[in-house]
């Protein structure tokens, strides 16, 4: 899909761009790809809430000739129920437009033949389905919230430090909604990567 535009800035511009006014100045657009959490939609309590305009030049964008695609870094739900959740919303959308972490790592961990201990919040664990995950030779991690307990951490540890080569995918990093902040993956990752970079060390001496 060539001459794709990635709009992951605000409303503000996503809504310019949908305005019938832009047409001229991009005729060599053939697609779309848009970012959702603080694009489309707020975060927030109950699900949150679709950004003023949004819905609409979302709308406006799947009339016109624009091949449209959506991304995000969601790591707490499987692409149906976040898709169901955008949908309730208001928004035109369907699983087989979403771009999302988890498909992503599964097409690499068949690609690969590895099979992996899960670190994930509950409701994405079902995007693991299609995988083996019996005598795991990797670890997935992913915003998996209140199952970030020191058992499990020690847990993904363990299956790591028992590798000759450890294996660690991270579902996605950077920082979470600044509206809404929450405490993501990144630290635990960062934190088991050191810790399993002690042990090789040590066993390399």
């Amino acid at each position: 899909m060539p001459h794709i535009a990635s709009l992951c800035a605000n409303s503000h511009r996503l809504y310019t761009m949908a305005d019938h006014k832009w047409t001229g100045s991009v005729k060599s657009l053939k697609g779309v790809i848009l970012d959702m959490c603080g694009v489309l939609y707020d975060s927030g309590e109950g699900g949150g809430v679709p950004i003023s305009g949004s819905v609409e030049a979302v709308k406006r964008l799947k009339e016109s000739d624009l091949q449209l695609r959506f991304c995000t870094n969601e790591t707490q739900a499987t692409r149906e129920k976040f898709v169901a959740k955008l949908q309730r919303m208001g928004f035109e959308l369907s699983v087989s437009e979403v771009f999302s972490p988890a498909p992503a790592a599964v097409s690499i961990l068949k690609e690969r033949g590895l099979k992996p201990h899960l670190l994930v919040h509950d409701d994405l664990v079902p995007e693991f389905d299609s995988v083996d995950k019996m005598n795991p030779n990797c670890v997935v991690i992913g915003d998996a919230a209140d199952k970030f307990s020191y058992k499990n951490l020690n847990d993904a540890f363990q299956v790591l430090i028992g590798m000759e080569k450890p294996v660690l995918f991270s579902l996605g990093r950077g920082p979470s909604d600044e509206r809404h902040p929450t405490v993501t993956a990144d630290g635990y990752v960062d934190n088991l990567a050191a810790a399993v970079d002690i042990i090789l060390r040590h066993r390399s001496q």
